[in-house]
């Protein structure tokens, strides 16, 4: 099944929904990204500002569903609705059928397994539902607990990138990987 343009899918785990960021959701991603972690591995605005969350729920995530080129979630619990985190699919230029994926996890909830979780929903969904051949997963050398994450949704590497990944002016090495539709369980 294709997804349809314009229209986020909702997706639901056992613990968790993921769906199109909020106006509710800009505290709460306001607050996550005060965290140096989430800063120093991401290419989140540093400093991070509350007009910095306002953009990227009112503009930059449904201004790339729109394009058909950014698939943007963020990720809650099912019964609290606190927000876990977020997920992205962001299709490559000039390759319609292949994309990379980006994730952060607020610091509290760290260690549950929610962003695997997560990412297994959305790997599924792009690998499937959207109809992509492949995924890739890129992260700054030593951003050990996305690796982690990767790894566990069965993501392949496929060697270091040198010089490779851009954050605030700064050219950083960069773990990649891969994840086929073969690769699914």
């Amino acid at each position: 099944m294709e997804q349809p343009r314009g229209e986020l899918a909702t997706l639901t785990t056992d613990r968790l929904v993921l769906r199109a960021p909020r106006e509710s959701d800009i505290d709460a991603i306001f607050a996550a990204c005060q965290d140096t972690e989430i800063q120093r591995w991401t290419v989140v605005p540093v400093p991070y500002r509350r007009e910095d969350a306002e953009f990227f729920v009112r503009t930059l995530a449904p201004e790339g569903l729109a394009a058909d080129a950014d698939y943007i979630w963020c990720v809650v619990e099912r019964g609290t609705g606190h927000l876990v985190g977020t997920q992205a699919v962001t299709r490559k230029p000039g390759d319609p059928n292949a994309a990379s994926v980006g994730w952060w996890t607020a610091k509290e909830q760290r260690g549950r397994g929610y962003t695997v979780e997560a990412a297994r929903a959305v790997a599924r969904w792009a690998l499937t539902d959207l109809g992509l051949r492949r995924l890739q997963w890129l992260a700054y050398v030593g951003n050990e607990g996305s690796r982690t994450v990767a790894e566990r949704v069965g993501y392949r590497p496929e060697g270091t990138l040198r010089s490779y990944a851009e954050q605030r002016g700064v050219f950083h090495d960069a773990w990649v990987a891969s994840l086929l539709p073969s690769d699914l369980d």
